[in-house]
């Protein structure tokens, strides 16, 4: 084991970019929702209507990356194609950002926001592509964990700087709707920023040859991958059992505001407590990585699904401020940690030149799994719309049992990545 773990400047700079699109996405889970609640309420909607529509547009943004993505992949291992792909995707991600205070209804803003999620989304699938070229397998798990990290961490500053805007914009002189649009511009300019060093550096090393016909070889690619990862069945169960488990993990993130806001509970406090999530994410990432240097990966992804399991059931009785600020602490020792390790688990597993396609597929299980959370929370909540039940002596709201249903999800994928796993130590 390394006495001291030092980055190289390429594997810095692929960090910097998880800083850069980690700004948008800590906005996604903490301002956007409220302010699009702010333009349902005014657009006649109520909270049962907000939730739902909130959680349809994050399942149509995942669909579509789910459907874009193992393309894109396939595409992204010939010569010369992957950072061409991943500037494209950064680019709209980027502009949709900056582009949402522009949004005069609620449904025009939720159009900008899927456009801008899958731009973030599908960027991700080539910047998860390139782990293994910027590391080697020995320093993946601590590389991988170092860039939730500092992700994590890093987007706090705009956010600090975007949350003193909202709160505090009447004071000069700023109505809300320009405050979130200045915040909009500022995390664009922030995610642009961290991505410049990482364009400046990567090369693609590992590939295959340019094609003669790059899209039409690139579905006859893609078939041969299907087929491939169901002959390799430690992939094949990995995959399966990471649709369920990242399921969880991926809704609770980008539902949590928003089942805060249809509980009745303060929006300031609710902002406040995650960020509190991105501090404490901070040196857990980094621990998880380090440990994953001493204890067995596996073992650690184990862990995190299962901490996971007890921080929906919490969730699930959910009532006051105070718990949704311990739910936020809990999120964060683990968030990192079972994203990073995902990551990493997999590039180890796989031939690196085809790394695009494989982490395609991925990406298809984790953004497959995101639409099934989040249209199950969304459809649960409309059809139970005013609804309760009583459960060990509380009254539990119909948003509550939405969110318990996450449970059967870490259960289903805590069994088969065991399986996984069982099966990939086998293979040595």
């Amino acid at each position: 084991m390394e006495k001291k773990f030092k980055l190289t400047t390429l594997e810095r700079n692929w960090i910097l970019y998880d800083v850069g699109n980690s700004a948008f996405i800590l906005l996604v889970s903490t301002l956007i929702p409220i302010y699009f609640n702010s333009l349902a309420g005014a657009g006649g909607l109520n909270e049962s209507q907000y939730l739902a529509f909130w959680g349809y547009a994050g399942s149509v943004s995942t669909l579509m990356v789910a459907f874009i993505a193992p393309i894109c992949g396939t595409l992204a291992d010939q010569k010369g194609f992957k950072k061409k792909l991943f500037i494209a995707m950064m680019l709209l991600g980027v502009i949709g950002c900056a582009a949402l205070g522009a949004a005069w209804s609620w449904l025009s803003f939720l159009v900008i926001y899927v456009l801008a999620k899958v731009g973030y989304s599908s960027s991700l699938v080539f910047y998860d592509a390139m782990l293994p070229e910027v590391t080697t397998d020995a320093r993946m798990d601590n590389v991988s964990s170092q860039g939730y990290a500092y992700g994590y961490i890093g987007s706090v500053i705009p956010f600090i700087l975007c949350l003193v805007l909202v709160l505090l914009g009447d004071k000069i002189g700023l109505s809300a709707g320009t405050a979130m649009t200045v915040s909009f511009l500022l995390v664009a300019v922030w995610w642009l920023g961290c991505t410049l060093p990482l364009l400046k550096s990567y090369r693609q090393k590992a590939y295959v040859e340019r094609a003669q016909h790059p899209i039409k070889d690139t579905f006859r690619q893609l078939g041969c991958t299907f087929r491939d990862a169901s002959k390799e069945k430690h992939i094949l169960l990995y995959l399966i059992a990471f649709f369920f488990f990242i399921d969880g993990v991926y809704t609770i993130i980008d539902m949590a505001t928003a089942y805060g806001t249809a509980l009745g509970l303060d929006s300031t406090g609710l902002l406040l407590a995650l960020l509190v999530t991105q501090f404490v994410a901070f040196p857990f990432a980094i621990l998880f990585g380090r440990l994953s240097a001493a204890k067995d990966t596996g073992k650690l992804i184990k862990l995190c699904i299962l901490a996971y399991t007890g921080i929906t059931l919490f969730a699930v009785f959910l009532k006051s401020q105070w718990q949704f600020w311990v739910l936020a602490v809990l999120v964060g020792m683990f968030q990192g940690g079972i994203q990073a390790l995902s990551r990493s688990y997999l590039g180890k597993i796989i031939p690196p030149e085809r790394s695009g396609e494989y982490f395609g597929l991925m990406d298809i299980c984790g953004k497959g799994a995101a639409f099934l959370g989040t249209t199950l929370i969304a459809v649960i909540s409309q059809l139970t719309a005013g609804t309760t039940v009583h459960i060990f002596g509380q009254e539990l709201q119909n948003e509550s049992i939405a969110v318990g249903t996450l449970v059967i999800l870490f259960a289903i994928g805590y069994v088969l990545f065991c399986k996984a796993d069982k099966l990939n130590k086998a293979r040595g």
